[in-house]
């Protein structure tokens, strides 16, 4: 099973969120998300967590992708613009050094018009372990 069938099935929390991996190779990962009313702040607008959550899906599948157990251990997000009800928000994980025990990415999450939501850095920890496959 590949990284995004096996992330798609078992990271329950983004599933739950709505998030979904449409892509993943050595280079870059992509996740989906649909912006519903349960993703919606007291401004109306989407709510900074799911935004997060969906760039941290994507991170997550490229830093594991050849199926080294890698963890999030330092993120940083800066909100640009507000997706609103009715966004589809992608978010493209690229590496910015893909070092073998502290990988770090950046992230760019936009909307149906490319428009830039927000921007996304993150560093994990490869661990000496493999990916879990059993739920």
């Amino acid at each position: 099973m590949n990284i995004q069938e096996l992330l798609n099935r078992t990271d329950r929390f983004a599933a739950n969120a709505g998030c979904r991996i449409t892509e993943v190779d050595t280079e870059h990962a992509v996740a989906e998300m649909l912006v519903t009313t349960g993703h919606l702040n007291g401004g109306n607008v989407c709510q900074g967590g799911a935004l997060f959550t969906l760039a941290d899906l994507a991170i997550a599948a490229l830093m594991n992708c050849r199926g080294q157990l890698t963890f999030g251990i330092n993120n940083s997000i800066m909100f640009v613009s507000s997706a609103k009800e009715g966004d589809t928000l992608r978010a493209e994980a690229v590496f910015v050094y893909n070092h073998p025990k502290i990988p770090s990415v950046e992230v760019r999450v936009t909307n149906q018009d490319d428009r830039l939501i927000c921007h996304v850095t993150g560093m994990g920890y490869r661990k000496s372990a493999t990916v879990p496959t059993d739920v």
